[in-house]
């Protein structure tokens, strides 16, 4: 094959691009995970994750694995065989999270919702106060949906839990959330939140994480789900001293150190704001382009990952392959019920505003390519002028409607 000149544009949902001074950190050579001084790169790492999910009170357990072994950990440390649980299903990752649930053995409720909305707190507090005998041991709420580009509002879901004053946990995906959205573990009292390492957080995937509540942990004795990899008690037995009970990623904590000092020195506040300010470009070009997103309404906007839906007859798996063939972007592809209807930007992590605007104007030339009437320059002018009245290296309240 070719030599293909400059970058690959990366602009999928997650992976996501690495800074270059972190994958410099992870550029190191291999070590002895049970030397005397590996625990001064292990406990910082316990200690920055927590300021990321904003909680002084849980404990963050770190798996070498992806999310969906975060999943596991989650339900397999909480949960025994047949217990209730009750999940918002609008897109392909809380499917998947059911289905996981499903096949561990628990009996799960389903709230099915229309793909492009996100989890109805109304719903979910309906349910939890009809639930009057307290079998539903457990709310699962898929924070950001990358497959349709829908963000549900747990602080709203909390409330709905207080409101039917039902003790279930509350279990949270925020895996392309967490260090891109706000995202509050202690004030919105969760008590099992998910993510991975491979979105917000900058660095290749291969690292799961779950932040978890003292009252999750409480149950892990009562919790009869099998469980040995993903043992919460096996990790508490280890991590205190900053040692793992098998071998760890070694060089992804490496990077995860230097990427935690990233986001320390932007500020987390300033990185919610520019993915903020990024997201509503985005929407700025997708209103130029006279496309509709996946999300319904302005209520399920994701600052994260834009699902663009495509005209009729027009199929969106063209578009992506031509994007990557003739242009070298990455789109994200349709997933399930939006495969071929859909192609996502993924503007999340390392980005800042050029960067975006490479990854519309390659889509912008991909749909034109591919028979969509849109107007060239349309949705990078349209994009360009609402970055360059709202900037992102500095923190605003609010970016203006675009």
């Amino acid at each position: 094959m070719a030599r293909r000149p400059g970058r690959n544009f990366l602009f999928v949902p997650g992976p996501t691009n690495v800074p270059d001074r972190v994958l410099r950190a992870m550029m190191v050579a291999q070590e002895d995970h049970r030397s005397p001084i590996f625990p001064e790169l292990i406990k910082p790492a316990f200690e920055g994750l927590k300021k990321v999910y904003k909680t002084t009170e849980g404990q963050v357990f770190i798996f070498p694995s992806s999310g969906t072994g975060g999943w596991e950990a989650a339900l397999a440390n909480t949960l025994a065989p047949g217990d209730k649980v009750l999940n918002s299903r609008f897109g392909q990752f809380s499917h998947l999270w059911t289905d996981m649930a499903q096949r561990l053995g628990l009996d799960v409720q389903v709230l099915e919702e229309e793909w492009g909305t996100g989890a109805h707190e109304e719903k979910i507090e309906e349910a939890l106060t009809k639930d009057t005998a307290h079998e539903i041991k457990a709310v699962m709420v898929v924070h950001n949906e990358t497959a349709t580009g829908v963000t549900s509002n747990i602080a709203a879901i909390r409330k709905a839990m207080d409101n039917a004053k039902h003790p279930a946990l509350l279990l949270v995906d925020s895996v392309s959330g967490l260090g891109s959205i706000d995202f509050r573990f202690d004030e919105w009292k969760v008590d099992c939140a998910v993510s991975g390492s491979q979105k917000g957080l900058m660095l290749p995937a291969g690292l799961g994480f779950v932040a978890v509540s003292q009252k999750a942990l409480n149950l892990r004795k009562n919790s009869k789900l099998n469980k040995v990899y993903f043992d919460f008690q096996d990790h508490i037995n280890t991590n205190g001293s900053g040692y793992f009970p098998y071998t760890p990623a070694t060089n992804l904590f490496h990077g995860l150190r230097e990427a935690l000092r990233c986001i320390e020195e932007e500020g987390l506040e300033n990185i919610f704001h520019r993915h903020a300010v990024l997201a509503r470009a985005t929407r700025a070009a997708v209103d130029a382009w006279g496309l509709k997103l996946c999300a319904k309404s302005e209520r399920w906007h994701s600052d994260t990952v834009s699902a663009i839906v495509v005209p009729e007859g027009i199929d969106a798996a063209k578009i992506i392959r031509h994007a990557y063939d003739r242009y070298n972007l990455a789109l994200g592809a349709g997933l399930s019920k939006v495969a071929g209807k859909v192609f996502r930007i993924g503007h999340i992590g390392d980005l800042n505003e050029l960067m975006l605007l490479g990854a519309i104007a390659g889509a912008e030339m991909a749909m034109l390519d591919n028979g969509v009437n849109i107007k060239a320059g349309s949705g990078v002018g349209a994009a360009q002028d609402y970055l360059r009245d709202n900037p992102i290296e500095r923190q605003a309240a609010t970016p203006k409607a675009a």
